[in-house]
């Protein structure tokens, strides 16, 4: 037998278990976004899922938010890693302990980092009480409203403190495969250390940094439990409208749920795609 087969059939499991689990179940909330269910004598497929959530002003609320939610934790998560592992390349006393700490909350749930930001942040929180307590507003509900509040403040907060180690690891593994060499070089020839990073190593690490940034991006535009615990009523990140809607009593508003994760595969979707595309092209370029 030959290699190919061999690997082949240690991967048939895995890929059985993802063929069936996810794509079976996208496939069939792709039928239920249409309406169309021949088991349960949903014969005839339509749109009207997709024109009422397009027709609906609360669909484009929360799209947006949603939007703002996933760019605004991605692009202030990507900077602060950028930022934090180029500190940690450097060779300084307790550097093993600081970089332990830096990635330590990898391994915390991001559920458990809400409840720690609804016990600190919240207007009853741990740092309201304080701020009454030192006298710095006069009661607790005067604290600045970062929890249940409509910029979504609270959201990022938790995304950034949970994402920049993820993408810190990745730009530091490459920053470290890399080297200082480049730098060193363009430093020899006259660059500031501001134009070696920006011309140097950023177009270097920006491919590691695009790749973190993506999967970031994503996962926190599909998340629904962070949006649940800390997000303001109206509007609903559109994770949870589709939650919302798939459990409401009017079981007519199961397809609109159904488009609605549609949407948001399709959305994660094109970025893979761009992703894809880029790499070829930078790869293509390099040959």
């Amino acid at each position: 037998m030959s290699d190919r087969k061999k690997i082949a059939l240690l991967l048939l499991p895995a890929m059985l278990v993802i063929v069936v689990l996810f794509f079976g179940g996208l496939t069939i909330g792709l039928m239920r976004s249409f309406n169309y269910m021949p088991i349960i004598g949903l014969t005839e497929p339509n749109f009207q899922a997709y024109i009422s959530i397009f027709s609906d002003i609360e669909f484009y609320h929360s799209f947006l938010l949603t939007f703002h939610i996933a760019f605004t934790s991605t692009v202030i998560s990507s900077i602060l890693a950028i930022g934090a592992a180029l500190l940690l390349r450097r060779s300084f006393a307790g550097k093993f302990i600081v970089n332990f700490l830096f990635q330590l909350n990898l391994t915390i749930p991001h559920l458990v980092g809400a409840i720690g930001m609804l016990y600190l942040f919240s207007q009853s929180g741990s740092f309201a009480r304080l701020a009454a307590e030192w006298q710095l507003i006069a009661r607790p509900s005067d604290f600045p409203a970062l929890v249940f509040d409509p910029y979504a403040i609270g959201i990022i907060m938790q995304y950034v403190w949970k994402e920049v180690p993820f993408i810190g690891v990745i730009v530091l593994a490459n920053m470290q495969a890399i080297g200082e060499d480049y730098e060193s070089v363009a430093r020899s020839l006259g660059a500031s250390k501001w134009q070696s990073f920006r011309h140097v190593l950023m177009p270097m690490i920006f491919p590691g940094v695009l790749s973190a940034s993506i999967i970031v991006f994503a996962f926190t535009f599909g998340a629904y439990e962070i949006p649940a615990l800390l997000g303001a009523n109206y509007p609903a990140a559109l994770p949870v409208l589709a939650y919302q809607k798939y459990t409401n009593v009017d079981l007519a508003a199961r397809p609109e749920a159904m488009a609605m994760a549609v949407i948001i595969a399709i959305l994660c979707a094109i970025l893979i795609w761009i992703y894809v595309r880029y790499c070829r092209k930078r790869i293509r370029g390099h040959v």
